[in-house]
């Protein structure tokens, strides 16, 4: 037994045997949480030395035991942190390594860490070191509070965890849980102190490595968008499609709740600090390539639970590893913006619970940051870059589920600005998301601020945007006397909505002005009673360039988005949430002997 050998370390060869032996992870971690205060505090000594021989074990040239000592040093954080949650950090750091020792022990296990993520060795031990790194950073709720972290921050990996993601072999295969581990290093303590990952995140601007961080992100949501098309498509099918076409709509929101149980919140989480902190990567944003379907790929399958919630399971090697192929002018492009927004239209759908709500909120957040960006509103509006958008829509008994074809190839600020419509007509409800609303507006405001300064005119139905505000505004007067609405949401919502409406309605006034006369003389003059629709388009042609409209006085102004001290309290409690899902679902047990020792073959 593992645990019966951790007594017997005084005997001169223990230290050289122990880590040949297979880890039993549960039995360490439950021996350690199973321990009262009284044998804590005897066996402290030998939980110290034997963390100090695990971070030897990791110079070892037996590989064997270097992933047992990994192996073990995930069961010791784990173990100790579940036992003492009540303990300070430092009585933490103390029953571990030893107080007095934690300044040397961390700069040898990070400094050893680093050398094996960045080294030639095996791909199995780099995973465990990544794993390792997420056990360490998860163990507890609030990563703020996990002293240990203050080590990471003075023994950076930032680098190692930029030479993976540039490098295709090592993204492919560790990508997605690097970027995770810097997603969730770059939010501790990041309100209180300089934290060194937000300063080396904002300044990247090494391309191969930003693309790297991107391709991961993007393929991450592709794997979503792809699972929700798939399940999509089963419960079309069938008996389960007869039912709900005869009864109407009253079962596809039920059906939808099932189809978006989770999203990926960590992945979007690392866009968000990307597209926040380094400006470098808006430009990875709008790189295209062809839009394959995963799918119809060959894909190496990996093993998940049946209960793993959609999108939580990072992609396929074969996803990952995706090389640069030529473009063919017949196949339509993509990139990360349209696999984002596309993504964002099934978060977006259903925001009935806390969860699914902020997701959309944190959708919007991005595309708030999105929208303020110069070079990004560049690309957006740009006329020589068009896609084919298909985003998805609520299902609703008034409207066809649009045709793949019939969508237009238009520049990607209409596909922005669908997806803000989409929400604004669709979430008319009972439990108004005033709060997303309000940012649903922000985003077009600073849009239309974009076009009027750089005087650029889209080719848009502004009709379905004009109408869906406008009735947004009545539902909310019609609803006053009937929702608890916050005063202050109510009061910030309804001034963004009255400058707008206000706008409209002022101008409505100015048009009908200058065209009835018009109209009234052309009818006259022609002796006609009642213009049809083409001669009133006619008069309105002819005289439109006289007519003249008033910009209202500081609507091309807007506040810019800034995360603290507004944002902050969200943040928090979604990397809350974020850590306990990568605790629950990280392992470090899943790699048998059989094929350590099969990819170790060369060790004599």
């Amino acid at each position: 037994c593992y645990y019966t050998l951790f007594t017997q370390w005084h005997n001169p060869r223990f230290w050289d045997e122990l880590f040949l032996m297979k880890v039993n992870l549960e039995h360490l971690e439950g021996k350690l949480e199973a321990l009262d205060g009284d044998e804590v505090v005897k066996i402290r000594d030998n939980i110290n030395s034997l963390f100090h021989h695990c971070v030897q074990a990791l110079a070892e040239e037996h590989q064997i035991k270097v992933v047992n000592a990994l192996q073990t040093l995930c069961a010791l954080f784990r173990g100790v942190h579940q036992k003492n949650k009540s303990a300070t950090g430092f009585d933490i750091i103390n029953m571990l390594m030893g107080f007095d020792k934690a300044e040397l022990r961390m700069k040898e296990l990070m400094e050893s860490l680093d050398s094996l993520l960045c080294g030639d060795g095996s791909e199995s031990l780099k995973s465990l070191c990544l794993k390792l790194l997420l056990c360490l950073v998860t163990v507890t709720d609030n990563i703020s509070q996990n002293t240990i972290l203050e080590y990471v921050m003075i023994n950076s990996i930032f680098e190692a965890i930029l030479q993976i993601l540039s490098d295709v072999s090592s993204r492919a295969r560790h990508g997605y849980d690097a970027v995770v581990l810097l997603a969730l290093l770059v939010n501790y303590r990041k309100y209180e102190s300089v934290n060194p990952y937000i300063v080396k995140l904002s300044i990247v601007d090494d391309e191969p490595t930003l693309d790297g961080l991107g391709r991961v992100i993007h393929h991450a949501l592709a794997e979503y968008n792809r699972q929700y098309k798939e399940k999509e498509e089963e419960n079309q099918g069938g008996f389960f499609s007869t039912l709900t076409s005869m009864v109407g709509s009253m079962f596809i929101a039920d059906a939808d709740e099932k189809l978006s149980v989770q999203t990926n919140e960590a992945i979007l989480l690392a866009l968000y600090e990307a597209v926040h902190l380094n400006r470098n990567f808006i430009t990875v944003l709008a790189q295209s390539h062809p839009e394959i379907d995963i799918a119809t790929a060959p894909a190496v399958p990996i093993p998940a639970s049946p209960t793993t919630p959609l999108g939580t399971t990072p992609p396929s090697l074969d996803m990952m590893n995706n090389p640069e192929l030529p473009l063919d002018p017949n196949l339509q492009t993509s990139n990360l913006l349209i696999t984002f927004l596309k993504y964002s239209s099934i978060v977006m759908q259903d925001t009935k619970d806390e969860h699914r709500l902020n997701s959309a909120r944190l959708c919007l957040i991005i595309l708030t940051c999105i929208a303020e960006d110069q070079y990004a509103d560049a690309f957006l509006h740009d006329d020589n870059m068009n896609f084919r958008v298909n985003l998805h829509r609520m299902p609703m008994r008034h409207r066809k589920k649009a045709v793949d074809k019939s969508i237009p190839s238009r520049p990607l600020v209409c596909a922005v600005l669908d997806l803000m419509v989409e929400f604004i007509v669709t979430h008319m409800m009972k439990e108004f998301p005033m709060d997303l609303y309000v940012r649903c507006v922000q985003i077009i405001h600073k849009l239309i601020c974009y076009q009027k300064k750089c005087r650029v005119r889209i080719h848009y139905t502004w009709r379905e945007l004009w109408s869906g505000m406008i009735f947004t505004v009545c539902f909310l007067i019609y609803s006053l006397f009937f929702l608890l609405l916050s005063f202050e949401l109510y009061y910030e919502a309804s001034a963004l909505f009255s400058v707008l409406v206000t706008f409209c309605f002022f101008h409505f006034r100015a048009i009908i002005n200058h065209f009835n006369p018009k109209i009234e003389s052309y009818a006259t003059v022609n002796h006609i009673s009642q213009l049809s629709e083409d001669q009133v388009l006619e008069v309105v042609r002819t005289n439109y360039d006289t007519l003249t409209l008033k910009l209202q006085d500081g609507l091309d102004q807007f506040e810019r988005y800034s995360e603290q001290p507004r944002e902050a309290g969200f943040f928090k409690e979604l990397v809350r949430s974020i850590s306990l899902n990568v605790r629950k679902n990280v392992s470090l047990s899943t790699m048998s002997q059989d094929v350590l020792l099969k990819e170790f073959s060369s060790i004599s």
